[in-house]
């Protein structure tokens, strides 16, 4: 969320010094772009990815009104491209401090219905080696840079750990991509790198309006929420912000949930009724 929007981004120097890679800001909407947003307020040197002109088109802009002039084409599917920006990056920058992963994909036709009988083997694997095995890859590369210790952060939802209706194949993706988190931190914890993920509540990005139904869980989550409260922008970004500044330096291996407390809720209270 811009500004512009609303929302006024607080100032000061967290992570002031620090470089970063933000992979994944698709538009004014992306959660990845309120995350880089707060980190540029807060004194951080970014790079951000994009895939192909189109993103390039809308990512630019969003760059400039941060301050960012670092941008490198990057598809994650790809290990050449992935060479191409990582050698880039270590060129410009020369280490990092932070990497923001952001990134997820399922075919469309997927995330409706039934996910026995939607799923198909080509689908699946494309699910997770966007949404999971990136990650990974990322995770990997930015630690070679890393070489005074560092941040990692993912984006999970809800639908790694429970059923939600038409999340289907990316449920099962990120639950992997959970998985990923906790063995990457186990593994680079030692050189001094923490690797968590945030589980947000829906928001009104992209990714929500590719699913079918999509929109009606921004309600819900509301209704059925401990705060009764969408879940904010500032609210993830502010948790990214501790994740990866030094605030968050005993924090490891662990999934945040920003959800205005969806996530602990047994049963909603009109459901439930008085005893």
């Amino acid at each position: 969320m811009a500004e512009s929007e609303g929302w006024a981004m607080p100032k000061g120097d967290l992570m002031r010094g620090k470089k970063g890679l933000v992979m994944g800001i698709a538009n004014q909407n992306s959660i990845a772009w309120g995350i880089a947003s707060q980190l540029a307020a807060q004194g951080a040197e970014l790079c951000f990815t994009y895939m192909g002109e189109g993103l390039e088109r809308r990512v630019r802009p969003l760059a400039e009104s941060v301050g960012v002039d670092f941008l490198v084409p990057c598809d994650v599917s790809d290990d050449a491209s992935m060479d191409s920006a990582f050698a880039a990056i270590k060129a410009r920058f020369g280490k990092l401090d932070f990497l923001v992963h952001s990134v997820a994909f399922a075919n469309k036709d997927e995330l409706k219905g039934s996910f026995v009988d939607n799923t198909t083997r080509e689908g699946f694997l494309t699910a997770m080696n966007i949404s999971a095995f990136s990650f990974v890859d990322s995770a990997r590369r930015s630690a070679e840079l890393m070489t005074d210790g560092g941040s990692m952060i993912t984006m999970t939802y809800l639908g790694s750990e429970r059923t939600i209706p038409n999340y289907n194949t990316m449920g099962v993706a990120k639950a992997a991509l959970e998985a990923a988190t906790r063995y990457a931190a186990r593994d680079l914890g030692p050189r001094g790198i923490r690797v968590n993920a945030i589980s947000a509540g829906a928001m009104r990005t992209l990714s929500l309006a590719g699913i079918s139904g999509g929109r009606g869980m921004i309600a819900q989550g509301r209704n059925f929420s401990a705060l009764k409260q969408d879940t904010t922008m500032e609210g993830v970004a502010g948790c990214a912000l501790w994740l990866l500044s030094d605030l968050g330096m005993s924090t490891t291996g662990e999934v945040v949930h920003v959800d205005a407390g969806f996530h602990m809720m047994g049963m909603p209270d009109e459901v439930g009724g008085e005893g």
